[in-house]
């Protein structure tokens, strides 16, 4: 959000958001400044949602326009799931007046976009999907490599490119951050584990580029606009192709070539199992599982 923003000032774009980085205080002002009129745009996180007064408070703005970015989060069966988001719904009680309502995502299945349009009323006739092809990526999947020596080949040959390295567990993370860090590499690291103020920290030093690789799990990413990066390496295979073209799809957004290579092995599908296995939702697992398997057919081929 605050990347977005910032880059919306930078136009001459009054905006401002709203999420849990804020001050009591600093939540109220920018409330002020949008009752005021003094804004056109306003971020919100879905979490500020599960607030009564909160919602009290938006109820009071006129609000023409209501979308809902990254909108697969809103379906139980969108890869990046989660359940604030179900509390958009609570918006279309607030006003006598109903806003326009737009979701936009960059992947869904079929299955994630009927949710998307029950849940936000949205007709099916008013489904736009574009194409999927960005013809400036190569994709790339590799099997049996060592992956820490191929990653560190790899940055040494594009001393002077920016990329992000995904990896599936925070311990992966760490790790591959402590051993990149030796070797002399500029990095920054972005997982739940960290505290927030580290993340923004992180995440900063990235956007600047003031480290030239950023290594992450999947809470990295969404709503970054960084239009440099080269490559996008996935040190493990992620649970479903979704999340793997999302964040494939992070790389040449200034629509230069640009690498999204997956260093597959075996092992990568044991750990995704496990983590889809942590859910209690047994329909969940089981859909999650038919994905993963598509996603391991996928490297195979």
């Amino acid at each position: 959000m605050q990347d977005q923003v910032e880059s919306l000032r930078a136009a001459n774009i009054p905006a401002a958001y709203i999420n849990s980085t804020l001050s009591a205080q600093e939540v109220d002002e920018t409330m002020q400044l949008a009752s005021g009129g003094y804004l056109k745009l306003l971020y919100i996180a879905p979490e500020r949602l599960e607030s009564a007064a909160f919602l009290q408070a938006l109820s009071q703005l006129y609000v023409p326009l209501l979308a809902v970015d990254e909108a697969h989060c809103i379906s139980q069966w969108g890869h990046d799931f989660r359940p604030s988001y179900r509390a958009i719904q609570k918006l279309f009680t607030l006003w006598a007046q109903q806003p326009t309502v737009l979701a936009l995502t960059a992947t869904a299945t079929p299955a994630v976009c009927e949710d998307i349009r029950q849940l936000l009323s949205i007709d099916e006739k008013a489904t736009l999907i574009t194409g999927f092809e960005r013809e400036n990526l190569a994709f790339t999947v590799l099997i049996g490599e060592n992956k820490e020596r191929y990653i560190k080949n790899y940055i040494e040959k594009n001393k002077s490119e920016v990329g992000i390295i995904y990896a599936a567990t925070r311990k992966s993370v760490d790790a591959l951050y402590d051993s990149l860090t030796r070797a002399g590499v500029s990095v920054a690291k972005y997982h739940a584990g960290l505290s927030e103020n580290l993340r923004m920290t992180e995440q900063e030093r990235f956007l600047k580029d003031e480290a030239r690789i950023m290594i992450a799990t999947n809470a990295f990413g969404m709503g970054i606009d960084k239009s440099n990066v080269r490559f996008v390496i996935h040190y493990q295979m992620p649970r479903n192709m979704e999340s793997y073209y999302q964040e494939a799809g992070r790389a040449g957004r200034d629509g230069l070539p640009s690498a999204c290579i997956l260093l597959y092995a075996s092992g990568d599908v044991q750990t995704q199992r496990f983590l889809i296995e942590q859910t209690r939702d047994e329909a969940r697992i089981a859909q999650e599982l038919e994905k993963l398997q598509t996603m391991v057919d996928y490297c195979h081929t």
